[in-house]
Formats: structure tokens, sequence, C-alpha cells
């Protein structure tokens, strides 16, 4: 079995694979403070309780926390016995990096590209709902031309209750109109209706540069709700989209 883990700013996801089979995943917060050590027995637990820690033969990390790369590498080889594969724009993948500075690009990033590469018709454009919304754009001949960043929705609702002194903290849903009556309805309306037409019209704009139209796939937690909202824009939803990249990234990288 195969042990996919995808470090983020907040949240650290884990998939198992069996095969071409998601069997399990996990997720808990990415906290640059703990130790290989504390790391380590996470997983052991986690796997422990699953019965699942003698049948891991291999393992492959995506971060976008440099610390926490080499963390887990010492955590899996500590704990797993096992040496990870480590994600980076030197990988061998199925997209070719068009970029200014392929250094740059989040390793996350990567998978995703990949992903639809391996899953879906080209050119496509793969919207991440994570701390920020990411797109990654990859055209006809599996070029990974470039990509949108843009604050996330939680960035947003913590930023307009920290600056402003009247506005609450708030859980982020959709609202049932665009003309909010109280302060919590208006404050849901800019930020997820906004998000909505942000990506609208960010779609479009892509695909006008690309010159043709795209499949667009989404993932990352706040999906469906953006998904409902939204004018029959997004394709399809795949929240195990980045697993399922590193898990094909693992099998064109292994020694």
């Amino acid at each position: 079995m195969l042990l996919v883990i995808d470090i983020g700013n907040t949240n650290t996801s884990l998939g198992i694979w069996e095969k071409d089979n998601l069997i399990k995943t996990f997720s808990f917060s990415s906290d640059i403070k703990k130790t290989d050590d504390e790391y380590g027995i996470i997983l052991l637990s986690v796997l422990n309780h699953n019965n699942l820690v003698s049948k891991i033969n291999g393992a492959i990390i995506s971060s976008v926390v440099p610390q926490l790369s080499e963390i887990f590498e010492s955590a899996i080889l500590k704990y797993l016995n096992i040496k990870s594969v480590k994600l980076t724009y030197k990988s061998k993948m199925p997209v070719k990096l068009m970029l200014d500075n392929n250094k740059e690009i989040g390793a996350d990033r990567i998978a995703n590209a990949s992903a639809v590469c391996f899953k879906y018709k080209l050119p496509a454009i793969v919207i991440d709902f994570g701390t920020a919304t990411t797109f990654d754009i990859v055209d006809g001949n599996s070029n990974f031309i470039g990509g949108i960043i843009a604050p996330g929705l939680k960035i947003q609702a913590k930023a307009l209750s920290q600056f402003t002194s009247k506005l609450p903290k708030l859980k982020i849903e959709a609202p049932d109109v665009a003309i909010g009556k109280n302060t919590i309805s208006a404050m849901l309306s800019g930020i997820v209706l906004g998000h909505c037409a942000m990506i609208e019209g960010m779609i479009k704009k892509c695909e006008q540069e690309l010159g043709k139209k795209a499949t667009i796939i989404a993932t990352g937690g706040y999906s469906p709700i953006l998904f409902e909202n939204m004018e029959n824009v997004l394709n399809y939803i795949d929240k195990d989209l980045t697993l399922f990249g590193l898990k094909e990234l693992y099998y064109l990288n292994k020694e």
C-alpha cells in the first residue's frame, strides 16, 4: 500500500492507496512546532487504528511548508522505515512546466496539474479551494502554462472580522440571496457569491487566452458550496484530485 501526504499551510491530508483504490483518508492541522517524533506518533496512531502499519511499503510527500517536508521525511523513515519520494519541480511528471520560475510552483499544484493529465480531457483548469484559491492551467499539449492565486474563503472571512471592529466571525456557507438583510448574510454574500463571480469571470478570461473551452475541475473542501452557486462553469468536483496526482507521481518517480 502507498501512503500519500499533502502538507498544506493549514491542514495536512493523508491518503492510503491500495493499487488504484483510495481506501482511507485522514487530515490534521499543519504545525511547524511539532517534531518528527510527534508526527511519527500521529502517523502510527492513525495507521495502527486501521491495521495498516505493516501494509505500507511506499510514501510520497507534497508540501508547501518547507520545514514540515523534512520533519515528515524523518518521521516516515524513523517510524515506518520507508524512504519517501519528495515531490518537487525537478520530479518526473506528465506535464511540462512553462513558468517564468519553475522553482516557485507549489508541489500541490504540480500534483493537481499532473492529475488532470492522467484523468481528464485537456486543456484543463483545476481550481483548488484551500487556504488560497488557486487555478492551475494545463493546455492541450500537457504544458502547465500558469495559474491564478487568490485569497481563499477562510482568509477573506478572517480578514473581514480582523480588520473591522464590528464584523463578526462566521461559518462559511452559501447565503439564500445576494442582497443581505443583516451583517452575516451580507458578509456571506460578499465572500461566497463574490468568490463565485470571481471564479466565473476568471474562467472566462483563461479560456479566452487558451483559445478554447477547457475542462474545469474543482477540488478542496468548499467545492460543493461553490458548485451549487455557479452557473454550470464547473464540470467536475474531485475532492481527492491531489491525492490521486500524488499516487500517480509516486510510480513515475520511485527508484
